[in-house]
């Protein structure tokens, strides 16, 4: 039995408590920490009776290193599972270097003054991680995180090379709200807003946010228009698939939450740049997400599906070969289990699954590592177990 440490106490981090005190074979203790100790000390209460699995809480400032090292030093986790905020990243990888303990996350890297998404700032740590002897997992979550997975198990089963991506993300669910984001406001609108890109023949090429538009039949969910967005596992990928010469990611919008999204940016409240305020300095971005509603507050109210998965096109023995890969989850089959919607179950669970995988020895081995480099078949084995089944085909619609 091994011991956790879980930074953060928002959607995602409770379906990533959740899970680990289902499967308490090997999360045998667990504690949860965040800067603010009250939501940690409610999930322990919910789950305290209903579980194997010891659980301690903690107050931690995810932005201060010394805190993380004192706290790790203090608990001796085997692990630490970072779902606070990408912001806060590198902070928590130093904290893990400094305790020479493995390191997980779902999300790159990202500085809070620009909306730039790269692995660049977390692959520098590479040589250091592989001299301490200790393992670090980046975006280990669905997208990126399972969709990684879901190419390295296409390419050792059914190809020689891969040579096109479409890596598909349909949210499916309905709220009820006019206007709300699934998972942190912030991290989402900067995601969003951003200009779109995709690689093709080794290079990024640039498009203008929402400027590629296609529609998409996806299954048990529907006809759907879905936008060309840029994510971060394009770049790991391009590396690590074999014969890659393009690769693309689109996500589902609704015309009603690309309105709003519209109005809102053109009178500034989606800006990250600072302005006055009666006399304070605020971020309108961070003021937005303060009046929006919680995304954790979601889970009860939203109904519908979400399908999440990747179309690759390459060839085995000198034949073209297409193949479907792709993951259906229900928003109120997640709350009924966990209390969260399905875009927090479709992150936590992967993050519970990855870390299992570096504590059971299968995804263990010193550095830096994208889910991708490593065997995915236990990985997608667990999928199955832990209530993220996934389907395929290999005749699917492809995407033009």
């Amino acid at each position: 039995m091994s011991r956790a440490l879980i930074i953060g106490a928002g959607g995602v981090a409770g379906v990533v408590i959740h899970k680990c005190c289902q499967n308490s074979e090997v999360f045998g203790e667990i504690c949860i920490a965040s800067r603010t100790k009250s939501k940690c000390d409610r999930f322990k209460d919910e789950l305290k009776d209903k579980t194997a699995t010891k659980i301690t809480t903690a107050q931690v400032d995810a932005d201060n290193v010394e805190q993380l090292v004192a706290l790790i030093k203090d608990y001796k986790p085997d692990i630490v599972i970072n779902v606070a905020l990408p912001y806060q990243d590198l902070h928590i990888m130093d904290a893990c270097l400094e305790c020479k303990v493995d390191y997980l996350d779902t999300a790159n890297y990202e500085p809070e003054d620009t909306a730039k998404f790269e692995y660049k700032w977390q692959w520098a740590y590479r040589e250091r991680f592989e001299k301490a002897g200790i393992t670090a997992i980046l975006g280990c979550g669905f997208d990126p995180g399972v969709t990684g997975v879901f190419c390295a198990y296409a390419q050792k089963h059914y190809f020689d090379e891969i040579n096109y991506i479409d890596i598909l993300d349909c949210n499916g669910g309905d709220h009820g709200y006019p206007f709300a984001t699934n998972f942190n406001p912030e991290i989402n609108i900067r995601e969003v807003s951003a200009k779109g890109s995709y690689i093709e023949d080794g290079k990024w090429v640039e498009t203008e946010p929402m400027e590629i538009k296609r529609e998409y039949d996806f299954d048990e969910v529907g006809k759907k228009d879905m936008y060309l967005l840029h994510h971060e596992e394009l770049e790991s990928l391009a590396l690590n698939i074999k014969g890659i010469k393009r690769i693309r990611f689109f996500m589902t919008f609704g015309q009603s939450y690309l309105t709003h999204l519209k109005c809102l940016e053109n009178v500034g409240m989606t800006s990250i740049e600072p302005i006055m305020f009666e006399g304070k300095e605020i971020v309108p971005l961070q003021f937005l997400k303060a009046v929006l509603p919680d995304p954790a507050s979601l889970g009860p109210r939203t109904k519908g599906k979400t399908n999440i998965g990747c179309i690759c096109q390459g060839k085995k023995d000198g034949k073209d070969v297409n193949y479907y890969v792709y993951n259906v989850c229900d928003h109120q089959e997640c709350y009924k289990e966990v209390g969260s919607q399905a875009v927090s179950y479709t992150t936590g669970v992967p993050a519970m699954i990855g870390a299992m995988m570096v504590l059971t020895g299968r995804w263990k081995k010193p550095g830096v590592y994208n889910v991708e480099e490593f065997d995915p078949d236990p990985f997608m084995d667990a999928l199955n177990k832990w209530g993220l089944p996934w389907k395929e085909s290999f005749d699917p619609t492809l995407v033009d």
